[in-house]
Formats: structure tokens, sequence, C-alpha cells
């Protein structure tokens, strides 16, 4: 998941960008990789090979961008500025990755992020958004009519970006991952600040709703249980979180889950009598209750972990 790189992104094969290289002979058919090879890069040393792509790969090509270490990834913000500038030129940019780096690189919530907002005004035809990492992040609620997928890869996802979401108004919006994470890792987000996200309002596309990794699992399956936006979700993933007994049983107890064609809860603290009957109860939809923890004791009380966390 995080211990390494993606090799192909938003359906086209991963490809550095290396100076002086030969492009290949279709440019728009690869997701361009831009990464400098030391982790304490000099910053001009990232911005020369931003410079140098918009030079010698066709910028009305480029379809998908995947952006991997930058420089001192851990101290300084991810250069959304010339992301921003570049816009002019990748007028046809359709996808783009933030940080794909692995926790060899730079763990997780560690990797550093300013503003991102200026992106999604300068991208307007931008489609999919995947972000790793939440440090210092931040968004401010937009309007954006050509995104379908936003994914927030995080191990702590701070609450006023979530509250941001639930702010943006995406009528496009098919698939929206939010990696919720810890409270020691930044992850301070509420089911109050998923509000918005479970209302659905300003969502009326979305049809994957990932509110995952959460330490806060059973809180969210009991606010999901009653949520308006879960009517037309065709997949719902809970998982990768510290969901236990309490939050399975919420759910089953809520609002009819039959309509679901998926219901991820990998990576649980679910009994094996309340796994089944989460199956049981949930006939031609397909249930993923695999990777079942156990809860370690620590300081005399039960320790359950999110799968990604630092």
């Amino acid at each position: 998941m995080i211990n390494s790189h993606v090799s192909s992104f938003a359906g086209m094969p991963v490809l550095p960008f290396t100076p002086g290289m030969t492009p290949p002979d279709d440019p728009s058919a690869v997701a361009w990789r831009l990464e400098v090879e030391e982790f304490d890069a000099d910053p001009e040393e990232f911005a020369g090979l931003v410079r140098a792509m918009l030079d010698e790969v066709p910028p009305e090509t480029v379809r998908a961008v995947v952006v991997g270490e930058w420089g001192e990834a851990y101290e300084r913000p991810l250069p959304v500025d010339l992301l921003v500038d570049a816009a002019s030129r990748w007028t046809g940019l359709r996808a783009l990755y933030l940080a794909d780096l692995t926790y060899e690189q730079c763990e997780i919530s560690w990797l550093n992020h300013g503003d991102v907002t200026p992106l999604l005004a300068a991208y307007p035809g931008l489609e999919v958004l995947w972000i790793r990492g939440a440090q210092g992040l931040r968004l401010e609620p937009v309007r954006h009519t050509g995104l379908r997928e936003l994914r927030f890869e995080s191990g702590g996802l701070p609450g006023a970006v979530v509250r941001a979401v639930g702010g943006c108004d995406l009528p496009e919006l098919r698939r929206l991952d939010l990696w919720l994470g810890r409270a020691d890792y930044g992850g301070d987000a509420t089911v109050d600040d998923l509000a918005a996200v479970l209302a659905g309002e300003r969502l009326p596309a979305v049809r994957h709703l990932a509110p995952c990794n959460a330490e806060i699992a059973d809180a969210v399956a009991a606010a999901v249980a009653t949520a308006p936006v879960v009517g037309r979700l065709e997949v719902l993933d809970l998982s990768m979180g510290a969901l236990t007994d309490e939050g399975a049983t919420a759910l089953l107890t809520g609002q009819p889950l039959t309509h679901l064609r998926r219901l991820d809860l990998h990576h649980h603290f679910l009994s094996e009598e309340v796994a089944a009957s989460v199956v049981a109860a949930l006939p031609g939809v397909e249930v993923d209750v695999s990777d079942a923890q156990t809860a370690e004791e620590y300081d005399g009380r039960a320790y359950r972990f999110t799968a990604v966390g630092e």
C-alpha cells in the first residue's frame, strides 16, 4: 500500500521523466512521474525538473502526473505553486497524484503539504486527485465540476480538511476516499466533521464512499447507519480501521445495506460471530471481513490500531 510506488495511475502505466529522455510515441498514454533522486535535494532541483518536462514533453499531451520526492518532504511542503504555474500549458491534465512516497522515503504522517485549493482552481478539467500525507494540509470549500475521484491517504486527516471536503460542491464526484487515521498523527476528525459528507447534498453522483482507516471506526459506522448518502452508494468502505462488534452491530441495525455491491470491512476487530452475522445479513453483497486483528493490551486497556498510522 505505502511500501512501493504506484506502477499505474488513472489507468495508465507510470513513466518517470528524466531530462533528455526520448518521450514515447504517445506521451498522452502514460502517467508522468516527477521525482528528484535525493531526499535532501535543493528546491531548485525539483523546479528545474518541472521546467524540463514542460520543455521536452509536448505539454498539451500530458494527461496524468505523479509527484514523488521533491526534496526534504518531511520539512518542506510540496511545491504546489509549480504545478499551478504549469496549468496554462498542461491544458489536458486530468489526473494528479501528490506525494507518492514510500515509508522508506518519508513516513506518511511526516509528509508536508500546504493549501491545495489553488490546484482545483487552476485545473477545472481535473478528474482524479489523490493526495498522500496530511501534515499542514489545507483545503477551502470550492465548486469543481470536473472531479470524479478524490482520495486523501493519511495516518491522520485533520477535521478541518474533512469539513472542507463536505463544504465543496462536487456534482460529478463518484468516489471519495478519506483515510481518517489516528489522533496522535493529526487525525482529529469527528463524526460531526463528516456530517456534510454523509448528508451527501453536495455529492449527488457519489457511488463509492470510504471513510476508512479510522481510529473512530465505531462512531463512523454508527453515523453511516443513518446517513442519507448511503442509499445511493454501490461501495461502502469502512476498512483499515478499529471497527469492533459495537460498530458493526450499529451498522446492521441501521438502514438497509442490501443495495450495496460491496461492503469492505477488512482489517477489523470483530469477533468471528459478528463478522459472520454481517456476511449473513447481506446476501448478494460482496462483504470483505478479511484480515481480522486482535486488540493489544497496553497500560491496562485494549489498544486497537489502524492499518496506516505513522
